[in-house]
C-alpha cells in the first residue's frame, strides 16, 4: 500500500500556511497597487481616461480574455501550456455560427455545440500529451494549426455574420456592463474556489509541485491533466461565443495571437511557468492590467510598435518581480 511521500509535520504546517497566506496577500496588494498606479498615470496623461465610458468599454472587452485566462491558469499550474486556445476560440465560434446559419439549429443548441467543440479540442491536446508523454507545448502548437484549419473549413474561409442571434451575451445589462462580463466574473470566482477549496484544486497544485510525489501517494495525475486541458478548451469555446456575440460574427481569423495575451495575463498575475503555484484572482488582476495598459496607451496616442514594446517590458518586469518575491519567500520558509 502506498503512502504520501511527504507530509508536513504539525509544527511546520501552520508556519507554512501563514507564510503562504502572507505571500498571497502581498501579491494581491502588489497587483492592486500596480493597477491603481496605471489608472492614475493614464488619467494624468489623458482627460478622457478617468471616465465611466472608458471603464465600461474595458469591462465589455475583457470577458473572452478573462475566461481563457482562468483555464490557462490551471494549465500553467500543472506545468503545462496550451498555445491552441486562440484557434479553439475561432473554431468554437465557427461551429456555433454554422449551426445557426447552415444547420438551422436553436441558438442554445448551437452554443452548446460550439463549447463542446472547444472541450473536445482541449481533451485531445491533453490526451495526446499524456498518452505519448509529449510536451504540451509541442502538442498544442500542432493543435493551433490543425484547429485553425478546421475553422477555415467550417466557415469556408469567410466571416459568418450571425446578427443578433447570440448578441444578448454582449448586450448592456447593468450600468452598461454586458452579461458576458458578469459571467466572466462568476467564472473567476468559481475557478478560485475550485483551485483553493477543493480536492481537485489540491491535486492540480500537487501535480505542478511534484508529480512523482503524487504518484507515490496513489494519485494518478494523467486523468487530472486531461481534465485540465479539456476545461481550458471549454473556456476557449465560451470565449469564442463571447467574441462572436460582441462582433455579431464568427471570423475564422479571430483569436490570432491571443494566446500570448492570455499567457501574459496569467504570468503577470504571478502564476509560475514552472508549475505548482498560481491564483485565478491574481490572473484576473493580470487581465485588468493588460486591458488598462492597452486602453491607456491607445488614448494617449501611442503607436502600435510602442504599445508592443511597452507591453512586453511590463510582462518581463512582472516575471522578474515575481521571481524575486518567490525567492525571498523560499528563503523565509527555509
Amino acid at each position: 500500500m502506498t503512502t504520501p511521500a511527504t507530509l508536513p509535520s504539525s509544527a511546520t504546517a501552520p508556519t507554512s500556511a501563514a507564510a503562504s497566506l502572507r505571500g498571497q496577500l502581498g501579491t494581491y496588494i502588489g497587483l492592486a497597487v500596480v493597477l491603481i498606479g496605471m489608472v492614475a498615470l493614464f488619467s494624468s496623461l489623458s482627460e478622457y481616461f478617468l471616465t465611466v465610458e472608458t471603464f465600461v468599454t474595458i469591462a465589455n472587452e475583457i470577458p473572452a480574455l478573462a475566461v481563457m485566462a482562468v483555464g490557462m491558469t490551471f494549465v500553467l499550474i500543472i506545468a503545462g501550456i496550451d498555445l491552441s486556445v486562440g484557434s479553439v476560440l475561432a473554431l468554437s465560434a465557427a461551429v456555433a455560427a454554422a449551426a445557426i446559419l447552415q444547420w438551422k439549429l436553436p441558438v442554445a443548441l448551437a452554443a452548446t455545440l460550439g463549447m463542446a467543440s472547444g472541450l473536445l479540442c482541449g481533451a485531445v491536446t491533453g490526451a495526446v500529451s499524456v498518452a505519448w508523454r509529449l510536451p504540451s507545448f509541442i502538442v498544442s502548437l500542432g493543435m493551433l494549426e490543425a484547429v485553425r484549419g478546421g475553422a477555415y473549413l467550417v466557415t469556408d474561409s469567410r466571416t459568418q455574420y450571425v446578427g443578433d442571434a447570440i448578441a444578448g451575451l454582449a448586450a448592456p445589462w447593468i450600468g452598461g456592463i454586458s452579461a458576458a462580463f458578469v459571467l466572466a466574473l462568476a467564472i473567476v470566482i468559481v475557478g478560485q474556489v475550485v483551485l483553493s477549496r477543493t480536492v481537485f484544486g489540491r491535486y492540480v497544485v500537487g501535480i505542478g509541485t511534484n508529480e512523482e510525489a503524487m504518484r507515490l501517494a496513489g494519485i494518478d495525475p494523467r486523468p487530472i491533466r486531461i481534465i485540465v486541458f479539456a476545461l481550458t478548451g471549454l473556456m476557449a469555446g465560451l470565449a469564442g461565443l463571447m467574441q462572436a456575440a460582441r462582433l455579431e460574427a464568427a471570423d475564422p481569423n479571430a483569436g490570432v495571437g491571443i494566446e500570448l495575451q492570455v499567457i501574459a495575463a496569467v504570468v503577470i498575475g504571478g502564476t509560475s511557468l514552472m508549475g505548482g503555484r498560481g491564483s485565478v484572482v491574481n490572473t484576473f488582476f493580470g487581465v485588468l492590467i493588460i486591458a488598462v495598459l492597452e486602453a491607456g496607451l491607445a488614448q494617449v496616442g501611442a503607436s502600435e510598435p510602442s504599445k508592443r514594446i511597452i507591453t512586453g517590458a511590463v510582462i518581463v518586469a512582472a516575471v522578474i518581480i515575481d521571481t524575486l518575491r518567490q525567492r525571498r519567500a523560499d528563503r523565509r520558509l527555509a
